[in-house]
Formats: structure tokens, sequence, C-alpha cells
């Protein structure tokens, strides 16, 4: 496949992602659902669950994954531009985050963020014992030790890019609810990700890995929040001219948010944690309006359903194919579900947060979305959990994605919050 062939291609899949991600949101609306939640089953609608099902030779055609029989696979150029799809929109909800009401809600989102890893790493791990012990869904090359710390990371992870567009759809951005539920996400992924690459490491045997892994990240922490955010703050008026940001403050801001990205994803960390902690370093203001009105609208229509789709087409849902898969899969939901939605709730109502909030906070912090995928992706190719526990993974992460829509206008209403 040549480079016009392959544009041809990407030209006609863009079309199709775009148009059926419209199709699948105007359905999942009448029953409650956001945008980025059919976005994330359209991808899995055009994958080999049920496109590559009912027409494996017209799903290939459209969407060839094969290298050696294609000449290039989708994925050789759909993974890098749906990486910048979620880096770009996670950039926007860094700029769009409330420190000021973290300072004032500092104990709150502490001990939510506290009870969304132990409570869940607690119950994954223990279920991972029991697993390791009594069934064959971890390989023999798999540790007892890695087996309990992967399925607790994996218990552990929040769906952050998802959380972030619920909270922009259901506009609580800028509400206690709101900030405190994405603080919360972010400590929880980010903790998250440094546990699986310490089971990498020991997997690998190279504990290098973990400590470039961990250092790396509270080094660019600090750049981000001790160098970056003062050398903006100072020099943000040469970008700006007669009130508005200028077409070279545009470029700065996008630059950094790739180095972000292409930082933290060097070290072992999603490009998401990159993106979203240079958005936060970015001064408040002209900058940061501009920058947000500029980008948003092709980061959320155009690229965004990019990453969703590309997530999808790696999913088979298929995979859960028996009585005793069905089972884990209750289990390893029910954990889940007291683990993460349950125990931020009570975390969250013991720091003095209103019922309402409480329940709000404890239901987004439950959707575990395509970050859950990621991980487990990453599992599976590294041979770490067996294609049944993927399995039963994929669908923990499905239905607590889901569930938190409904479940969020049941227990906490449409009402408006008000901002601090």
């Amino acid at each position: 496949m040549n480079n016009v062939q392959l544009a041809v291609q990407f030209f006609l899949q863009l079309a199709v992602i775009l148009l059926f991600c419209r199709i699948v949101g105007a359905i999942a609306a009448r029953f409650g659902q956001p945008q980025v939640v059919a976005e994330m089953i359209a991808g899995v609608l055009l994958g080999p669950s049920l496109f590559g099902l009912l027409a494996p030779e017209w799903q290939q055609w459209l969407f060839p994954w094969d290298k050696t029989q294609h000449g290039r696979d989708t994925q050789s150029y759909l993974f890098p531009a749906s990486q910048l799809g979620l880096a770009l929109y996670m950039f926007i909800v860094g700029m769009e985050f409330r420190t000021d009401i973290i300072g004032k809600r500092l104990k709150s989102s502490i001990a939510v963020s506290l009870a969304g890893m132990v409570a869940p790493f607690v119950l994954g791990a223990g279920l991972g014992w029991v697993f390791f012990h009594h069934t064959e869904l971890f390989p023999k090359k798999t540790s007892l030790t890695e087996a309990m710390l992967f399925l607790g990371a994996s218990m552990c992870i929040t769906a952050f890019p998802m959380l972030a567009r619920i909270i922009h759809f259901k506009k609580l951005a800028g509400t206690t609810m709101g900030t405190v539920a994405i603080g919360a996400g972010a400590i929880d992924d980010a903790t998250a990700w440094c546990l699986l690459a310490v089971v990498l490491a020991s997997f690998d045997q190279n504990v290098s890995h973990a400590v470039v892994n961990i250092v790396g990240g509270i080094g660019y922490l600090a750049v981000c929040l001790l160098i970056v955010r003062p050398l903006l703050a100072r020099t943000q008026s040469w970008m700006q001219k007669d009130g508005e940001l200028t077409d070279g403050g545009l470029v700065i801001g996008l630059a950094l948010m790739a180095l972000g990205a292409w930082f933290t994803d060097l070290i072992g960390l999603h490009a998401v944690f990159g993106a979203f902690l240079m958005g936060a370093a970015i001064p408040r203001g002209v900058f940061t309006r501009d920058l947000i009105a500029r980008i948003q609208p092709l980061a959320v229509a155009l690229l965004l359903p990019l990453f969703f789709t590309y997530s999808g087409l790696n999913t088979r849902i298929g995979l859960l194919n028996s009585g005793y898969l069905w089972l884990m899969c209750g289990a390893v939901l029910v954990a889940a579900i007291v683990g993460k939605g349950v125990a931020c709730w009570l975390a969250a109502r013991a720091t003095g947060i209103s019922n309402r909030e409480a329940l709000g906070i404890g239901v987004l912090m439950n959707a575990r979305g395509l970050m859950e995928l990621i991980i487990i992706n990453i599992g599976l190719q590294r041979g770490i959990i067996s294609e049944g526990l993927f399995a039963t993974l994929v669908i923990m992460a499905v239905i607590t994605t889901l569930m938190a829509s409904p479940i969020f206008e049941r227990l906490v209403g449409t009402g408006t919050f008000k901002a601090e």
C-alpha cells in the first residue's frame, strides 16, 4: 500500500468513524448516555466483536490489521492520530482544572484518592491470589506477586479521559464534584501506572524500568510546577496582542503539550498525564481561554473519536465464551464496584461533602473506560494475563463505564451544581 493509497484508506476510515460515532451517539442519548460512551461502543462495534463477526471480509477491507497481507496496517497510522486527539483533549482538561478548589478541598481530594486506590487494590490483589491458586487465568510464568499487583492495579484504574468528558458533558467543570473527581482520578491512574511499571520490571527482571517511570513522573511534575508555570506567567504578555492570543502563542502552547505527552510516554507513563499536567501549568486568563477555544472543536469532534475507535478495534468481546468465565467476570465486577464506587462515596462523605455530591464522585470514579483496556492490553501482550482474564476485565470496564451515566442521573439528578 503506497502513500496515496494509505491516504485514501485513512480518509474513508475517518468518514466512517465520525458518521458512525454520531449515529451511535444519537441512539445512546436516548438512554441517557453521553457521546463519549457512544464513541467507545462504536469503536467496539466497528471491530472484530460485531462488524468483524458479521462481515469479516468487509471489516478487514475497511480496517486492514495484518501488515503481511495489506502492506501497512491500520494501527500504524490510526494509533498516532488517536493519541494526538487524546493528548489535545487532556491538555484542555488540564487548562480547565481548578487547582484552587483542590486547595479548598484538599482533605476530600486526598481521602477520595486514597479510598479509590487502597480498597480496589486490596480486593483486586485478593482476587489475584484466588485466581492464581485456583484457576488458570494467569500463565505459569506469572508469579503470585505479579498476579496480585497487576490485578490490583487494574482495579485501581479510573477512566481518566472518559471521566473528563463526562464531567464536561454534565457541565460539572469548576464544581467541587468535578474537580475532586478529576484530581482523585489523575492520582489514582498515575499510581496504577506506577504499579504496572513495577509488575513489568519484575516480569522483565529489570528494576530500572520502574525507577525511571516513577522518578521521571515526579521530576516532570516538578518541572511543570516550578519551571514551566512561572516562566509562562512572566512571558505570557509577549504572546498576546489586542487582548487575544497570537498565532505564536498558540504554537508555543501546542508545542509544550506535545513535549509533555512525549516525555511521559517516553518514561513509561501514558501521554495523557504529560498533556494534562502541562495544561494545568498554563497561566489562567487570555492564554488558556484562547487555547481552549481554538483547540477544543478540532480535538473533540475530529480527533478524539479516533482514540476510542482504535481501542475498540483491539477489543474482542467474544473471548468471554464460557459460564465459568462469566462467573469470574461477576466476581471481578462486584469487587470493582464495591472497591471503587462505594469506597470513594464513603470517603467523600467522611470529609464533609454532601451525600448528593459524594454519590456523584463515587459513580464517576467507578467508570474504568478505555484506560482499563490500555493497561490490560499491555498485560495480555506481555503474557502476564491470559485471554480469559483479559475478557473478564474488558467486560468489567465496559459495564462500569456504561452504568456511570444512568446511575448518576438516578442517584444525583440533573440539577445544577454551584461552582466554587
